[in-house]
């Protein structure tokens, strides 16, 4: 009996080192998974190279300006323009107003003729009619206009006065041109009546302003120019006499129709 509990006394002990051979292993593994955490820094570096990828996000950014552009329809500061209801102007500024909550980009546009200063907005620009200068090749046009024969409707000049004003208003410089040419009176015609004369000094005014501007010349050698057209014209002259007293009976009724011009403008 008693060697019996010898022999498990003695295998007590190997059970010992077989848990110290474990606990070593333990030991021994546990060195390696700790170097596992440390392989997770490497990587963190393609996450810290996100946020170089935000840039990307500011490219709307850069198509403001074209918006911008497209509400000013390529207008610039100091440029000369045709505004249709008072002729040349010449933009100022463009500046910023706040109305209701909302910001208003404004053209600022000045006459200095008629000593007025506009401000029209710039999204509305192609609604009111606002251009730019003609070029040279329609200037031309324009003064081979004057060349031509007048031509006179035989209708009541009160309808007549308000095509005229139309055309005067509608910014078209050889729309005007025409005007200028059916309006026109040479020395061996009759007078201009009061509403006549009127309707073609302002078609003269903005014709003259018009192609002093583009051609870089005062208003006064734009006018002679234009009065030199206009003397060119087959109309004018001795043999306009017939042509005139066949228009007497048109002059007398727009003779008779200025005063209701007149009362219904004052």
């Amino acid at each position: 009996m008693p060697s019996k509990t010898a022999k498990t006394a003695a295998k007590a002990p190997v059970s010992k080192t077989t848990g110290s051979k474990t606990a070593a292993t333990a030991s021994k593994v546990s060195p390696k998974t700790a170097v596992k955490p440390a392989a997770k820094p490497v990587a963190k570096p393609p996450v810290a190279n996100k946020p170089a990828t935000k840039p990307v996000a500011a490219a709307p950014r850069a198509e403001e300006p074209k918006k911008v552009l497209t509400q000013r329809q390529g207008f610039k500061t100091n440029e000369f323009v045709v505004y249709p209801a008072h002729g040349v102007g010449q933009i100022l500024a463009i500046e910023e107003q706040e109305i209701a909550g909302a910001k208003l980009e404004l053209f600022v546009i000045s006459f200095m003729k008629d000593k007025m200063t506009l401000r029209v907005p710039t999204a509305k620009v192609a609604n009111v009619g606002m251009r730019k200068l003609s070029e040279p090749a329609l200037v031309k046009r324009a003064l081979e206009t004057l060349k031509g024969r007048a031509r006179i409707k035989r209708t009541m000049w009160s309808r007549r006065a308000q095509e005229y004003e139309a055309k005067i208003n509608s910014g078209d410089i050889v729309a005007i041109a025409e005007v200028v040419r059916d309006l026109y009176r040479s020395e061996s015609q009759p007078e201009q009546s009061y509403s006549e004369r009127q309707l073609y000094e302002a078609a003269l005014d903005r014709l003259s302003r018009e192609i002093a501007v583009v051609q870089h010349v005062t208003e006064t050698e734009a006018v002679k120019e234009i009065e030199g057209q206009l003397a060119k014209s087959p109309r004018r002259g001795a043999k306009a006499e017939s042509d005139a007293e066949t228009d007497g009976d048109m002059d007398s009724d727009a003779d008779g129709d200025d005063s209701t011009v007149a009362d219904e403008a004052a």
